[in-house]
């Protein structure tokens, strides 16, 4: 890439020089070529340094910040750019929620995170985790001598359940209903992002687009069914189910829909993801998976699964997932609008400018981690961490408009890995590569497939 000098007015008049790459259009070609926009944030943070100007599909003009100590002038900000986000709009009637205004997103935040960050939610909830994790590992037992296992479909399916317990305070899915919910998601999401990037589909746009809105009707069918039942049966007093506290805080049965199907969409990726990257490190780096198994049974002795209060024990568990984030972030990026002119460093970048976060090129910044694509969950010990920019980390984003489900994220993650890694050794299929992809979240193209072998393992009881 050529090296474009692009010319930004600053408050007093002075012109901020921002490095980025030369030529005209929407970036979409440039995208597509490099594989993705992962890949091609990357490539421009490697090329032209911390600060980028580049061509967005979306964004008139768009800046790149892969910085932790610049993102901070950007960490209030409270808006999202609408074109960006528009492919998630045919899920939502009350309105994109990813790009609500400030003033209606502050109340709706706040109810969400009134549950998916309580931790009397979170025990609530806790005992049926268990029960959900405990069964795919069964499932896994029973299936691992014949084949290896698609972690990314399993672990999807198994946060999907999850979530659908959280979410909807009826009950988890039964594994038909997931699997097919799964699917839905897949073809509205296929099918938008298909028509974002521009990219070819097999079929016609016609049968795409008809296969898209049955998907759609059947996942809101899901949730006005569980509507209707949570309004005729009785609440939970302490208000710890999603539909329960969007109720309580009067937003509208369409807002509550829209706001489930939303969750529900995020946190079946996101988690899925999360854990199946962490086993696929795991699997490469034997001797952690060896002390991360020496803390589950010095802390659980024969007991299968972890009680919630025992996750607070294991912090060498934590240390891992959060490194297996930082190496692969399930959002790769994110994206907000300047409200107002902001100062990055020498730069100074006007009002209405894309701030583009490429977060997978925050977690790979020399400057903050050294030797920063070595698997080394040390870093996120307590002296290390401490040493750093708050936002050198960002796996779920910045500021007002970071992923609520956060906590919930974590909860679910370290209760799944403390049940699989008790349970089972992980070793990476041969002649299977396993190729990071933009996939609504950061998947591996073929999914990660891993043969099991039974450790010794705790009471089945």
């Amino acid at each position: 890439m050529a090296l474009e000098v692009v010319m930004t007015p600053g408050a007093d008049g002075s012109f901020a020089m921002i490095p980025g790459p030369r030529g005209g259009g929407d970036g979409l070609a440039e995208i597509v070529a490099a594989g993705g926009l992962h890949n091609y944030q990357l490539r421009l943070h490697a090329e032209y340094g911390p600060v980028v100007r580049f061509p967005l599909p979306g964004a008139a003009t768009a800046v790149s910040v892969a910085d932790p100590v610049l993102l901070e002038a950007t960490a209030k900000i409270d808006e999202r750019p609408d074109k960006l986000f528009e492919f998630l709009a045919p899920l939502q009637e009350s309105g994109n929620l990813q790009t609500i205004p400030a003033a209606e997103h502050t109340p709706w935040r706040r109810a969400l995170l009134s549950v998916l960050a309580g931790r009397r939610s979170h025990e609530a909830h806790f005992e049926q985790f268990v029960t959900l994790a405990r069964g795919l590992a069964d499932r896994w037992a029973d299936a691992a001598a014949q084949s290896p296992i698609a972690l990314q479909q399993d672990l999807s399916a198994l946060s999907l359940r999850m979530i659908c317990e959280y979410a909807l305070g009826r009950g988890a899915a039964s594994p038909e209903q997931a699997d097919r919910i799964v699917s839905a998601f897949e073809d509205v999401l296929t099918e938008q992002l298909a028509r974002l990037y521009q990219v070819e589909l097999p079929g016609t746009e016609e049968d795409r687009a008809f296969r898209a809105q049955e998907a759609l009707a059947y996942l809101r069918a899901v949730v006005d069914d569980v509507l209707a039942a949570h309004e005729a049966g009785p609440q939970p007093a302490d208000h710890s189910d999603l539909i329960a506290a969007m109720a309580v805080a009067g937003q509208s049965p369409a807002r509550i829909r829209d706001t489930v199907l939303m969750t529900m969409m995020a946190a079946h990726h996101t988690t899925g993801v999360a854990v199946s990257w962490t086993l696929y490190l795991l699997a490469q780096h034997p001797e952690v998976a060896e002390r991360v198994t020496e803390e589950l049974a010095s802390v659980l002795g024969d007991r299968p699964a972890p009680d919630y209060a025992d996750l607070k024990d294991l912090p060498y568990l934590s240390m891992v997932l959060k490194e297996s984030m930082r190496l692969y972030p399930p959002g790769p990026y994110g994206a907000r609008e300047a409200t107002e002119e902001l100062r990055l460093g020498e730069y100074t970048v006007p009002a209405g400018t894309t701030i583009f976060y490429p977060i997978w090129a925050v977690h790979l910044n020399p400057e903050y981690w050294p030797q920063p694509e070595v698997f080394r969950p040390e870093r996120f010990a307590a002296d290390e961490a401490a040493e750093r920019p708050r936002l050198a980390y960002i796996p779920f984003g910045v500021g007002p408009r970071s992923c609520e489900g956060a906590a919930l994220a974590m909860v679910e993650a370290e209760l799944t890995l403390a049940v699989l890694l008790q349970r089972f050794r992980f070793e990476l299929a041969a002649d299977h590569p396993v190729v990071p992809i933009e996939r609504f979240v950061l998947w591996a193209a073929d999914d990660i497939w891993m043969n099991l072998t039974s450790r010794s393992s705790p009471a089945q009881s």
